[in-house]
């Protein structure tokens, strides 16, 4: 079975192929298709925004595609960053711009006031079929300052309480597993097993 996953980001792209490396899914990323448009991502959910890329590239390719909306909701800001996460600071914001952002929005705020979650919102579409959609999310607690060298986004700030390290400090196995787009892609990959076994009879 062939993939597309909806994104030019290469971080997400590589948990995804590791999280499905077992399967025999094939997994193509964007890079595959030069020639596609950039999906505007003007949803005001991360539900809405995977069901727009994964639709849209369905239809564009003619081929099974999964799309993920996800983003870091901060109870002390209301929900923010949310939707925005990837351009908090600003369009063609890097990650360390947007974190730098969020720290600064966080300043003075006390550890017990900090929580956050990360949210994602997992779509599956196929041209002429009904959109899937899969959750998940994870609690935790943003620093003051960045701990950790691996994953990426805002990785580096969010500190997962059961380890008591961040998400950047985890071992990729680890972060796969427990990681809120881990749980959205384990519930996608039950359907596309089923998906599979279904086309084998």
């Amino acid at each position: 079975m062939e993939l597309v996953i909806a994104t030019r980001n290469q971080g997400k792209l590589k948990e995804i192929r590791r999280l499905l490396a077992e399967s025999a899914i094939e997994v193509r990323g964007l890079e595959s298709f030069p020639e596609l448009p950039e999906v505007e991502e003007d949803g005001t959910t991360f539900a809405e925004n995977a069901c727009k890329k994964a639709e849209t590239i369905a239809r564009l390719t003619g081929r099974l595609t999964l799309a993920d909306d996800s983003g870091l909701e901060v109870a002390a800001l209301a929900g923010a960053p949310g939707v925005y996460s990837a351009r908090y600071a600003g369009a063609g914001a890097s990650d360390g711009d947007n974190n730098a952002k969020l720290l600064v929005a966080l300043d003075g705020i006390p550890a017990e006031q900090r929580q956050g979650a990360f949210c994602c919102a997992m779509a599956l579409a196929a041209p002429g079929q009904d959109t899937r959609l899969f959750f998940g999310r994870v609690e935790g607690r943003i620093l003051p300052e960045p701990r950790g060298s691996g994953g990426f986004g805002y990785d580096p700030l969010f500190l997962v309480r059961e380890f008591a390290q961040t998400m950047a400090e985890l071992p990729m196995e680890t972060k796969n597993r427990i990681s809120h787009r881990g749980q959205a892609l384990r519930q996608a990959l039950a359907v596309l097993l089923e998906v599979m076994k279904e086309d084998a009879e």
